[in-house]
């Protein structure tokens, strides 16, 4: 008899993954469901690492100027002593820290004789590569921290199938490692946390220091770590703590360190910060290049970046009661709203944050799907086709084709064609 009972014991089964709790990490039986390759960082690490270098030479188009301008063009210039600047240098509105990060590449490639037109044309986006790929395992975390593993692996999903993150993740624009940093800077502050009283003070400083120098490289981006820092100071219980002695020190010293760099780079006293403020949202020069209706991004931007993730990406901010992330997300949006000059690529950050509410949506229907099958008959999933199964369909059936037409033909960029007829 007891043999019995301990046999009918074993085989009932385990408790669902999903619940309509947002804090899934938090459920028995959850962590010893992952699988086998989830549960190593260095394998996914590897997959995006591999999926992004794919990526980045299947991008053969073109997209904005500054990818080239703003980037690559002065880094030439650093390294090699000639190329074209543009008047922002010449105004001081450009720090030099992103155009660094190049010109380190080329001089490296220079020293080992590698400057050839195909490495001097593809080695910068390869670098970004792998700055993306890192972007894409603190998504993960940051996803495993808020809403477990079984959500991080759908957001992961979300992440490398939407088309705008394969189409401009990998260019050498300053938003692209500004999404890198807000990604790992945003896994590092506990207010982002499902517990944050639980989470360590120490990674706090971490969150500090790599908000400090994505506003260093792109003050705009201040706009997202206003939000976090108020957020984590209406939790934190030392807040005099958390403002004299992280804040301002922290924020000092990166502050500092870019202004010296500026004034090693520019040849004299530049803040870089200031005039980027008082171009921009001062005097609206912005403008110039363009306005939009107040409403673009609710209406038009954000949503094409989305595109077929748009209602997965709602019905997982609701269902998940993460109130924090879409209240980030609609903080972004409305404040860049309020500048008439608006463009895809300055909401770029958010649009990972909107993808792991995506990945939400379709971890539940995964879960629903699990639960349809374990209640039915063992021939129940051949009768009812799998929810989570047809939306996999429908977004990779218009993300993939989306992604290479904006990659391979629409635009396609003839340059480094030309350098190779003349290097030969």
């Amino acid at each position: 008899m007891n043999q019995r009972r301990n046999a009918s014991s074993k085989s009932q089964p385990t408790k669902p993954l999903i619940t309509k709790n947002p804090d899934i990490s938090k459920q028995k039986g959850y962590k010893s469901q992952k699988s086998n390759f989830f549960s190593s960082e260095k394998n996914i690490f590897t997959l995006c690492l591999a999926f992004r270098i794919a990526n980045s030479l299947l991008i053969q188009t073109y997209f904005n100027p500054d990818e080239h301008w703003q980037a690559l063009e002065v880094a030439h210039r650093i390294v090699f002593g000639y190329g074209h600047l543009t008047w922002e240098w010449r105004k001081g509105i450009r720090s030099y820290f992103h155009p660094l990060v190049f010109a380190v590449l080329y001089k490296v490639l220079a020293l080992f004789g590698l400057d050839t037109p195909w490495f001097m044309a593809h080695a910068p986006r390869l670098l970004q590569a792998l700055f993306s790929a890192v972007g894409d395992l603190y998504f993960y975390r940051l996803s495993n921290a808020i809403f477990g593993n079984f959500v991080a692996k759908w957001a992961l999903f979300s992440q490398l199938a939407n088309w705008f993150m394969f189409f401009c993740f990998n260019r050498t624009l300053s938003n692209s490692l500004e999404t890198v940093l807000t990604l790992v800077g945003l896994y590092y502050w506990p207010c982002m946390r499902a517990s944050p009283s639980k989470a360590p003070l120490v990674l706090r400083k971490w969150g500090l220091a790599i908000a400090a120098l994505a506003c260093a490289i792109r003050p705009t981006s201040a706009i997202t770590w206003v939000y976090v820092g108020l957020l984590e100071l209406a939790v934190t219980r030392d807040r005099l703590k958390f403002l004299i002695l992280e804040v301002v020190p922290i924020g000092a010293l990166v502050l500092g360190l870019s202004c010296l760099l500026d004034r090693l780079m520019y040849g004299s006293w530049v803040i870089v910060p200031l005039n980027f403020l008082k171009f921009n949202f001062l005097s609206s020069g912005g403008d110039y290049y363009g306005t939009h209706k107040w409403h673009w991004y609710f209406s038009q931007g954000f949503t094409v970046m989305l595109f077929t993730f748009l209602p997965f990406s709602i019905a997982g901010s609701i269902k998940s009661k993460c109130w924090k992330l879409s209240g980030l997300i609609a903080w972004v949006l409305i404040v860049y709203s309020i500048q008439g000059h608006k463009e895809f690529r300055f909401v770029l950050p958010m649009l990972p944050i909107a993808l792991m509410f995506s990945g939400y949506s379709l971890s539940v229907m995964a879960k629903s799907d699990s639960d349809t099958r374990r209640k039915g008959s063992p021939n129940s999933h051949m009768k009812r086709p799998s929810k989570v199964g047809f939306a996999i369909f429908v977004l990779l059936a218009t993300n993939i084709p989306m992604a290479l037409y904006m990659s391979l033909v629409h635009q396609v960029c003839e340059i480094p064609h030309q350098l190779y007829q003349i290097q030969s």
